[in-house]
């Protein structure tokens, strides 16, 4: 009969396990470790008890994950004592102290087991102590495990930031904006293990859920569908309209307070597609969002992003006679946003390995579930449609073509024009270390226009006819725009109609100004001009806006985008030209000013101010400021109430820094007439 030590206490030894696993930023105390490496727990044993002897002691460890733990399902693992660990399964070997009253157990966990909360039990002889709880995650530094990356620069940046940028704006104006994705904050790994826990698969079958969650490709699915409340009361409720009943989805800065706001009450209101990435982005820490999961997750903004409603693989426009657009599914959004993350792909063969995208915003359905992906980076790129998941829908965001029809009165459609290149253009990313943007569009497709790219266009959709490529057109209109264009003033625009033909040219000339929604929906007209113009040969006209404040400020969005669109038609000769453009005005700019260095436990204070440019006065007015280590663990909001025309706004605020290092203080401006104007300052904390 094997030895039974008589164990008084035992130590998980938290804060040096932690530390070697990286997951020391989670402050809490509990253990936090990563799949695939060795951890140690310490068995104290009763004075004079006998020492443990490895030729006469052994006794079995039993980890289990799960509401009902199986050993069929790998959710219950039983193994025993071994002169040392493994690391391709559960294994564990032991040690005496040299005072002999201490046995210090490593634990080795397969690099391919589920993640999530554990149990872990020592069992003697049917004598068994539990020994604790702790938390398994997915390991991006195991060579072993699906998401394992190389580098340690890109593992800091991928799994351990807990800021980021998202980019947004249209392609002639990108703009990116401070994230604080939190993951390691208060409460938020509880609440990402929660997330999977509510998702329909696990209320099914709990077991056969928890035991998949050893694949990040299933993880990364769950998230997708959880990160929405379409099917699932997951966490975010879409809105693209006009918010009575929510937070406007603009006035986010962080992931923190829409997690811990699902967890306590439900669904949350409102999300759109940057929030929705950024919150599965929070997600890795225990699951496949950053934080949550520990796979390697980025932001990624698409600028000019198709959404392809028939599968077709192109984006139809369609106008009437008179070059008025007629509503349609197929639709261009001036940006979106989505994940991707790093992991292997098994299922489909290790060339597909490496950047998977992933979306949470709801859009389509996939197998019946609002969700997208995970979709391998190389097969959107190859066009290999038939890889799982959702490839052809991201294929088209990035690379569908555009047609521009006109639909004549006796049902016949003209095309008026398109575009092989408007669709996915400076797809962009934070760059590893820095705030700079990093364009990434050479890994989702081959450069416009080139031998490379209509060859896969053509793989992917050979079922259609592709576009033919003339010389330089005879006619020629296109738009210019004004130097400044800051929200509150006036400016003029003008569509230049230019005739390089031999002949006079005589048509109807339309120029219309529009507020519009980032995904592309039309919103009220703010400006339009009309004429019928004789251009003569090698000659130019131009049709001018002026477009004033008064017009555009009551039907704008909080985007400050305004979509310009210029029509000539011909019926005669059924010659239709057209040109559109998407304009993102100018918003002021936040300065932040740190009045003193910033020193751990002692106070600190931050000066914030913004000119009102409008010509009006600003009603409710208030900063936003969060975070990591900087504001006590959630944001703070100062009012200020009224700002006049052309003043300032300033307000102070008093920093709490809690942790040593770099942080980033995030500032988001709201008021009745401006919102969502962010920036941030990069901030040392000090001993």
């Amino acid at each position: 009969m094997s030895q039974v030590l008589d164990i008084e206490r035992y130590d998980l030894n938290i804060k040096s396990n932690n530390s070697s696993h990286h997951t020391e930023l989670c402050k809490e105390e509990r253990l936090i470790v990563r799949r695939g490496q060795p951890f140690n727990v310490s068995l104290h044993l009763k004075a004079g008890s006998k020492k443990f002897k490895p030729s006469e002691t052994s006794f079995t460890l039993t980890v289990e994950t799960g509401p009902r733990p199986r050993k069929e399902s790998g959710t219950k693992v039983c193994f025993g004592l071994h002169d040392s660990t493994v690391d391709t399964e559960w294994s564990a070997s032991a040690t005496n102290d040299p005072s002999g009253n201490t046995v210090s157990v490593t634990i080795n966990s397969s690099p391919n087991a589920p993640i999530g909360l554990y149990s872990l039990t020592v069992d003697q002889e049917g004598q068994k102590t539990t020994l604790g709880r702790f938390t398994l995650l997915f390991n991006a530094w195991c060579p072993r495990d699906a998401v394992y990356m190389r580098s340690e620069m890109k593992r800091q940046e991928y799994v351990l930031a807990q800021h980021g940028q998202v980019f947004r704006g249209t392609y002639k104006r990108i703009k990116g904006t401070p994230w604080n994705f939190g993951q390691f904050g208060p409460g938020i790994l509880d609440i990402c293990l929660k997330i999977l826990d509510k998702n329909p698969k696990f209320v099914s079958d709990a077991d056969q859920d928890c035991s998949a969650r050893r694949n990040p490709i299933y993880v990364t699915r769950v998230l997708s569908a959880m990160i929405n409340s379409n099917d699932d009361h997951g966490v975010l409720v879409g809105n693209w309209g006009k918010v009575t009943d929510g937070v406007r989805p603009g006035q986010w800065i962080g992931s923190g307070d829409i997690l811990r706001q699902w967890a306590e009450s439900g669904p949350v209101r409102y999300g759109q597609c940057w929030v929705f990435a950024a919150v599965a982005c929070t997600g890795r820490t225990t699951s496949c969002s950053p934080p949550s999961s520990s796979v390697p997750w980025l932001v990624v903004t698409n600028f000019g992003s198709a959404h392809d409603s028939n599968a077709n693989l192109m984006i139809e426009n369609l106008y009437d006679e008179d070059g008025e657009r007629i509503p349609g599914r197929d639709s261009i959004w001036n940006f979106h946003v989505w994940v991707d993350s790093w992991m292997t792909r098994p299922d489909l063969g290790e060339e597909f390995d490496g950047w998977q995208t992933s979306d949470p915003t709801p859009q389509e359905k996939s197998e019946g579930v609002y969700c997208c992906g995970p979709a391998s980076l190389r097969a959107i790129k190859e066009g290999e449609l038939t890889k799982k998941y959702d490839a052809p829908f991201i294929f088209a965001e990035v690379n569908a073509d555009v047609v521009d029809l006109v639909r004549k009165s006796n049902g016949q459609l003209v095309k008026i024009g398109g575009s092989p290149k408007s669709v996915g253009q400076f797809i962009s990313t934070k760059a590893v270390g820095s705030n700079e943007r990093l364009d990434i569009t050479h890994e989702y497709k081959y450069p416009e226009g080139s031998k490379e790219e209509r060859q896969v266009y053509e793989k992917a959709q050979h079922h259609n006819k592709l576009q033919q490529r003339g010389e330089e057109p005879e006619l020629r209109l296109k738009i210019k725009l004004a130097d400044n264009m800051i929200v509150g003033s006036d400016f003029e625009v003008c569509a230049v109609f230019t005739n390089s033909s031999k002949q006079t040219k005589t048509c109807n000339f339309l120029f219309v100004a529009k507020a519009v929604d980032y995904n592309g929906k039309l919103g009220e007209k703010c400006g339009s001009a009309s004429d019928k113009v004789e251009v003569p040969s090698g000659e130019e006209r131009r049709l001018c806006l002026r477009l004033k404040y008064d017009s555009y400020m009551s039907v704008i969005t909080s985007d400050r985008l305004i979509n310009l669109s210029a029509v000539t038609v011909d019926k005669q000769s059924n010659d239709y030209h057209k040109a559109e453009k998407t304009i993102v005005l100018d918003e002021p700019v936040i300065k932040i000013k740190l009045v003193r260095e910033a020193k751990v436990n002692q106070s600190g204070m931050a000066e914030l101010s913004l000119l009102n440019p409008l010509p009006e006065l600003l009603q409710d007015c208030s900063f936003t400021i969060d975070g990591v280590g900087l504001t006590d663990g959630k944001p703070i909001t100062l009012r200020i109430g009224t700002v006049g025309p052309k003043r300032e706004a300033k307000a102070s605020v008093e920093l709490s820094p809690s942790i040593t290092g770099p942080s980033v203080l995030l500032v988001n401006f709201d008021s009745d007439k401006l919102r969502n104007i962010k920036s941030f300052i990069n901030v040392m904390v000090n001993e």
